[in-house]
């Protein structure tokens, strides 16, 4: 973020594997800190859906990592970053329905094969980085066209 687009409100929360209990709080955390920021309704949901999604995907499909949210007036950046196996074919995983999820995830009804798809329908733009055998970076970017201070 530069310029216009410099944060007013960074978040960091550490998101655990396989840890069902907890997996979907951050992107509650996250959702709530762009109501009380004001953004608009639209901004919120995009977000919310793209930080559920990304945080899923750190508890299926990593070993640990860590969701980040960058708020500035006119953009809005969810960051997941994730220590496992890395996506060895981008491309593939971003088909509907693709998943590598192993059969007791699908059993518990997540694991569709949406996660990335459904990221990129809530992006302005999306950037994905990974690694076999390190982890996988991704960067939701959803701008607001309607800038915070011209609401005021």
């Amino acid at each position: 973020m530069s310029g216009n687009n410099k944060a007013f409100l960074e978040l960091e929360f550490p998101v655990a594997a396989m840890d069902f209990v907890r997996a979907g709080r951050v992107a509650s955390q996250i959702k709530r800190a762009l109501e009380q920021a004001g953004m608009p309704a639209g901004v919120v949901r995009r977000a919310a859906i793209a930080a559920y999604e990304a945080e899923m995907n750190i508890v299926i499909h990593s070993h640990g990592g860590v969701m980040r949210a960058r708020i500035a007036p006119s953009l809005v950046e969810i960051e997941a970053e994730d220590w496992g196996p890395g996506i060895p074919d981008i491309e593939l995983a971003m088909q509907e329905g693709y998943s590598t999820a192993p059969r007791e995830i699908l059993e518990m009804g997540f694991g569709a094969g949406m996660g990335l798809p459904n990221m990129r329908k809530c992006a302005d733009r999306l950037d994905i980085r990974s690694e076999v055998g390190k982890g996988t970076q991704v960067v939701v970017s959803i701008f607001n066209a309607e800038p915070l201070e011209a609401r005021a």
